[in-house]
């Protein structure tokens, strides 16, 4: 591949709704620039972005996909990004590691919940946005309508930089306000596209909203806003100066149409692109903290600079191996060399560096600042380190991924596959920061997390079908605790005697609730004269910590109890570690019975933050769950609603908040504290906790 400098370079992000045609629109530039010889469509299944086999089957975007797309010179690194909820941490890594956000709007849909939440993500990366208004060429399509949509909803910066010519099945070109002229496609699909006069039939919409451009454009330079105030004409190049600086401080965004599945209007989106997006050598130095000094240091985007880079992306390529992508920051990283991972603290050897192209890979010896690329085989490096020059150490800011929300146990289909189960499900934790996974230790169950249940089907499939193993899905169980509420004094003996040396022990236990429910037990020993020799006193803790974790009364771990050990008795030969053992044993399980014993259930802290529009439904809804509602606040255009609720209410939150809110709410969870369960629920859970133990 042809080396380009750092001026040379675009890094874009396409992001936006589901189904808003991303991916097509992606296979029309890489098509347009002549890197496919032809237009890939998403429901064929050979697209060049959409490569994985879940993504070919679903007919979605599922993993940020890179490739670049040389056009007139410039490199364009396209990252395609899924539009899902689900999978909303490609999104943030990939809008962590370009230059600019693409959000991409559906022509008849028009401006849906996704492109809301991708707009937001590009505004808190701090990105310059140009809006693509695709499927122009669709019944019932209507650039207009949707044009105002976005204005509304993102503000009266949202410019047009081109008009579409036609509508509907129509749709055969664009015109280019900046330069005046038409940019026809009389064949479409093909590429070949030429300049000519701007149709009659939108001269009239041309010149209206030109002057909007041009004032938007005067806007972001003195000098210019000084001649076109004084009504001078301004040239090509002065438009095109002031929409550039426009769009790098954000006061401009550029709109544009096209179809992504007829190839019309993508060659202008490209000039548009390398005319007015930034390029890296234009963006101010990284900040990032030294290690070894804990201050804060700068790298310019230069090639001569220490050499710094981000990894935003690991994956298991079926070829090479482990995948790393990463953006380079400053210096140069060659082939056969040596990088070093502050975060980890190692020196990793760089074998052959590779440039993406969805699946495909093509090598290159080097790597330079400002472009995007990727290594096989690191050992050490993951998602979110950074790599660099070992002499001039730096660590750039981590990614912030988004928590897991939703939870399913799984379990093999097949005995003996739990350690192929625990194995894969960790190396696929590996590549997505988004799902995490562990093994409960109260409930012994292998429990998943991700951000939605299309999140967790995917990872199930690619756990079948990369290590062979396939699973069920079921619910968690909740990890309830048993506690006492009365003070009792109880009498515990075993005696054993079948010819020979027998079984002895007997003891006196009295059982109290602690006063702090967050401490688990307290063992104290208050025997007097010998009645319980010394030697059998760690026997008697021994048989009682052993039934604190089978639980008494459905099964689960024991909590807030303080067991004193006050008398007993013993035979000189019968006794032995083994009879006090269970002769406490015995003791604890019938006085726990006689103390009152009730079931705790967890209860977590839920921060949910909404619409105002949707503020009420939620609280309804939190009140249904049985949560207590602690406040409410405003974050901006949004309210957060603060609340404690049972964790046994929250395990499909993840999908009732999103059917509730339209996809518009978001949510946290962190583990608060355990109470005691209501009585009538608490029988149903004994019941269940009663019949899993027999079949046990």
């Amino acid at each position: 591949m042809k080396r380009y400098e750092v001026g040379q370079i675009r890094n874009l992000a396409l992001v936006g709704h589901g189904g808003s045609g991303k991916t097509s629109l992606a296979e029309a530039m890489l098509f347009s620039a002549g890197v496919t010889d032809r237009l890939g469509r998403v429901d064929e299944g050979q697209t060049v972005m959409d490569y994985d086999p879940e993504e070919i089957k679903r007919r979605v975007s599922i993993n940020a996909s890179l490739a670049p797309c040389p056009w007139k010179g410039i490199k364009v690194n396209i990252v395609d990004t899924p539009g899902y909820f689900d999978f909303v941490g490609e999104v943030r890594a990939a809008l962590r590691v370009v230059d600019a956000a693409m959000l991409v709007a559906d022509a008849v849909a028009g401006v849906e919940v996704g492109t809301e939440l991708t707009w937001k993500y590009a505004a808190d990366a701090g990105l310059p946005r140009i809006v693509v208004i695709n499927k122009v060429d669709r019944e019932n399509a209507n650039f207009y309508k949707v044009l105002d949509e976005l204005k509304e909803a993102f503000g009266p910066h949202v410019v047009p930089l081109a008009l579409p010519i036609g509508q509907e099945s129509g749709f055969k070109g664009v015109v280019d306000l900046v330069r005046e002229v038409a940019v026809l496609n009389p064949a479409p699909p093909a590429k070949d596209v030429h300049d000519g006069d701007i149709p009659a039939e939108v001269r009239d919409r041309v010149k209206e909203y030109r002057e909007g451009l041009l004032e938007a454009a005067a806007e972001n330079d003195d000098a210019l806003l000084e001649k076109y105030l004084e009504g001078s004409p301004l040239t090509v190049e002065e438009i095109a100066s002031g929409v550039r600086k426009g769009v790098a401080a954000g006061k401009l965004v550029p709109v544009v149409p096209a179809s992504g599945v007829r190839n019309v209007g993508v060659q202008a989106l490209l000039d548009m692109i390398v005319a007015y997006l930034p390029s890296p050598a234009s963006l101010p130095p990284v900040t990032g903290t030294n290690p070894k000094t804990k201050g804060e240091e700068q790298r310019i985007p230069a090639e001569n600079a220490p050499f710094s880079a981000f990894v935003f992306k690991t994956m298991a390529d079926p070829y090479v191996g482990k995948l790393t992508l990463f953006r380079v920051y400053s210096g140069i990283l060659k082939s056969d060399s040596a990088a070093f991972n502050p975060n980890r603290g190692r020196s990793e050897r760089v074998g052959q560096l590779f440039i993406p192209k969805g699946k495909a890979q093509e090598t290159v010896s080097e790597v330079s600042v400002g472009d995007l690329a990727a290594v096989a085989k690191l050992q050490e490096t993951t998602t979110g380190d950074t790599l660099c020059d070992e002499a001039n150490p730096l660590v750039l800011p981590a990614l912030a991924f988004p928590k897991p929300v939703y939870s399913v146990a799984v379990a093999p289909k097949s005995k003996g596959d739990e350690e192929k189960i625990g194995s894969g499900l960790s190396r696929l934790a590996e590549e997505d920061p988004t799902f995490t996974v562990h093994k409960d230790p109260i409930s012994a169950q292998i429990v998943i997390s991700g951000l939605g249940d299309l999140h967790l089907e995917v990872i199930c499939d690619r756990l079948r079908r990369k290590f062979g193993v396939e699973v069920t899905l079921e619910a968690p169980r909740i990890p309830y605790k048993e506690t006492i509420r009365s003070h009792v004094r109880v009498e515990g003996r075993h005696k054993k005697q079948t010819g020979g040396r027998g079984q002895f022990g007997h003891v006196w236990l009295e059982m109290e609730p602690l006063p702090d429910m967050a401490q688990d037990f307290e063992f104290v020993d208050k025997v007097f004269g010998g009645a319980v020799p010394r030697q059998y006193i760690p026997a008697v803790e021994k048989g009682l910590r052993e039934v604190l974790v089978e639980g008494v009364i459905a099964g689960y771990p024991v909590t807030g109890l303080r067991c004193m050990l006050v008398d007993g008795s013993y035979h000189t030969v019968d006794s032995s570690e083994l009879a006090f053992k269970l002769a406490a044993g015995l003791a604890f399980k019938k006085g726990f019975q006689d103390a009152n014993p009730v079931l705790l259930e967890p209860i977590v802290n839920v921060e949910v933050t909404v619409p105002d529009a949707y503020m009420g439904d939620v609280i309804g809804d939190l009140n249904k769950k049985r949560g207590r509602i602690l406040g409410m606040e405003s974050a901006g255009r949004a309210q957060v609603i603060r609340a404690t609720v049972p964790q046994a209410e929250m395990a499909r939150y993840a999908i009732d908040l999103r059917s509730i809110t339209q996809g518009r709410g978001t949510f946290r969870v962190d583990f608060d504290h355990y109470e005691e369960l209501p009585a009538h629920l608490a029988n149903a859970v004994i019941e269940e906790g009663k019949k899993r133990q027999a079949k046990d």
